[in-house]
């Protein structure tokens, strides 16, 4: 039993945590971040692979935590699918920092790592997981202007991101 939770703990602490290399953002608010963001571009990943729009949107629970709301629709089911999870910040000591932690299913986490941010604005986002196979640039618009999109990706790219298997979502597919 010991050796069994011992593994259940490892299987869990690897869930979360900031890629080597990558830093998060500072001086984060979360007041600011809360609402609704579209994906842009991703990276593919298991649970979110045939849906396009997809959508999150972030709020404050009664508790404190941030309720999330993503919304997808999924390409060959022709449905819309929602999934509610919550979000805490990695480090309650750190809650200026653009890093928390979402989970959808009761104790799992996963990480959710703000790496850049439109500080003037909020207007945009680049957020990766606990390793580089997760990220996504994100955008309070539908629609993300070509040249900063472009810049975005570049970024990306210099931080060691896949940005050729980069995916193009809703209407800014290219």
């Amino acid at each position: 039993m010991k050796k069994l939770l011992f593994l259940c703990f490892l299987l869990l602490a690897g869930c979360t945590g900031i890629p080597e290399g990558i830093t998060v953002v500072d001086d984060f608010s979360l007041d600011r971040y809360l609402g609704t963001w579209h994906e842009i571009v991703r990276l593919d990943n298991r649970f979110e692979k045939e849906l396009d729009p997809v959508s999150a949107t972030y709020s404050l629970a009664s508790d404190g935590s941030v309720k999330v709301v993503n919304k997808g629709y999924d390409l060959n089911k022709k449905e819309w699918k929602t999934i509610q999870g919550r979000g805490v910040f990695l480090d309650d000591k750190k809650s200026t920092q653009g890093a928390l932690k979402v989970s959808f299913f009761g104790p799992f986490y996963a990480s959710y790592n703000v790496i850049d941010l439109d500080k003037a604005g909020y207007r945009w986002a680049m957020v990766c997981g606990r390793d580089k196979s997760y990220f996504w640039i994100l955008s309070k618009d539908s629609v993300m202007a070509p040249g900063q999109l472009s810049e975005l990706v570049a970024k990306a790219a210099t931080l060691g991101f896949d940005t050729a298997k980069l995916r193009y979502l809703g209407k800014q597919k290219q």
